[in-house]
C-alpha cells in the first residue's frame, strides 16, 4: 500500500513530505521509545508515535520508515516539520488515538512485520 492510499483511507493530514506520498508501506509499528524503534524498526514501516521532537525525524530517516503518524492531533513544531522535509521524512497527523490507528492499519492489511520479497 502507498502512503497516499493510507492518507486517503484514514483521512490523515500531511504535515511534511508531501512529495514522497507514493512511498510503499509494508508494515506498521507503534512505539514511543526511540531506542526500541532503532532496534526493532524496519524500512517501510508506518510508525505511530506521540513523540514530536527532532530526534523522531532522525530515527525515521535512519531506519528508513515509510512515514510517521502523530495521533490525537498532537501539534508538531515548525522546526521539526522543516527538518522532516529536509530529510525526506513523511509526517502525518490524525485525530485518532494510537490504538485506533494501529487497529485500522491492521484492518487495511498493514502487517506488524515487513514481508521480504526476493
Amino acid at each position: 500500500m502507498k502512503v497516499s492510499q493510507m492518507v486517503e483511507a484514514l483521512s490523515l493530514k500531511v504535515l511534511a513530505g508531501e512529495s514522497f506520498l507514493e512511498r510503499e508501506v509494508c508494515s506498521g509499528y507503534c512505539c514511543d521509545l526511540l531506542s526500541r524503534v532503532m532496534a526493532k524498526g524496519e524500512k517501510g514501516m508506518a510508525w505511530i508515535t506521540v513523540q514530536t521532537h527532532m530526534n523522531v525525524v532522525a530515527v525515521a530517516a535512519l531506519v528508513e520508515m515509510a512515514c510517521i503518524i502523530i495521533p490525537e492531533g498532537i501539534e508538531v513544531e515548525r522546526k521539526v516539520l522543516d527538518k522532516a522535509e529536509e530529510e525526506g521524512v513523511i509526517m502525518l497527523s490524525s485525530h485518532l488515538t494510537a490504538f485506533e490507528l494501529a487497529g485500522k492499519l491492521y484492518q487495511m492489511g498493514i502487517a506488524p512485520v515487513c514481508k521480504v520479497v526476493d
